[in-house]
């Protein structure tokens, strides 16, 4: 049984004007996410996913690449205004900021949601090395 039929999926590419862009940034590596308005992902990039392999991913400059790849890809979208959410402790949180005014989105708001803890459980106990 042989079927000539192809199938090809259509590509409905959705105007979104705003949006929202979120970086997280662990010791290890640095996830951006870029939404739309009611959350919905329009495009994402790693680090790793770029890659970037072990020490390098928690890097300032893999943590840029990443950005620069989440932008280029959400381009598709006409995004032109955002609002930025930075979360996590790692070193490629200022880094990944610097590029998104290069790319030509003009930034709304920068806000740091990283969660701090208002003396929940108890800590772990102290490394002895």
């Amino acid at each position: 049984m042989v079927f000539n039929k192809s199938s090809k999926k259509r590509k409905i590419t959705k105007i979104v004007p705003e949006g929202k862009i979120y970086i997280y940034s662990s010791f290890n590596n640095t996830i951006v996410t870029i939404t739309d308005l009611e959350g919905n992902v329009l495009s994402w990039a790693s680090a790793g996913s770029l890659g970037f392999k072990g020490a390098q991913k928690s890097t300032p400059f893999a943590s840029q690449q990443a950005a620069s790849s989440a932008l280029e890809k959400a381009k598709v979208y006409g995004l032109q205004k955002a609002a930025v959410f930075i979360s996590g402790v790692g070193s490629g949180r200022e880094s990944a900021v610097r590029v998104l005014p290069a790319s030509g989105i003009k930034i709304t708001k920068i806000r740091d949601v990283t969660p701090i803890p208002h003396n929940g459980p108890r800590a772990k106990k102290p490394r002895r090395v």
